[in-house]
């Protein structure tokens, strides 16, 4: 999608301080952290939201949640972590391409929830 700034992150149009990538997701450090640890999780095919999930791109939300236990592995988050994701306005959406929120290296608030 040519207007969306994850797509265009995914792409290497706009430059992002990346934490993990391969062929399918790419993971960077969120801009604005609402914790000590904030890494966002993408796919990189445009998937607008949770609500889009489907038998055709189900596979690749599998994948991501192998690679946020990779990473949460790599970061030291041992102690626990959360993992969020925003699907439409209602819910604080801001960007609509899919992404997970990974949140950790300090103890969370229930606020964040």
């Amino acid at each position: 999608m040519s207007d969306c700034i994850f797509c265009k992150i995914a792409a290497g149009e706009i430059p992002s301080n990346k934490v993990y990538e391969d062929e399918t997701v790419l993971a960077f450090y969120d801009l604005n952290p609402m914790a000590k640890v904030h890494v966002l999780i993408i796919p990189k095919e445009h998937i607008a939201n949770v609500a889009e999930i489907d038998a055709s791109n189900s596979a690749v939300v599998a994948h991501i949640f192998e690679v946020i236990a990779k990473i949460a592995k790599d970061l030291g988050l041992d102690e626990g972590y959360r993992v969020v994701s925003n699907c439409k306005e209602f819910a604080g959406q801001s960007v609509y391409h899919l992404h997970f929120h990974l949140l950790g290296g300090e103890q969370l608030s229930m606020n964040m929830c």
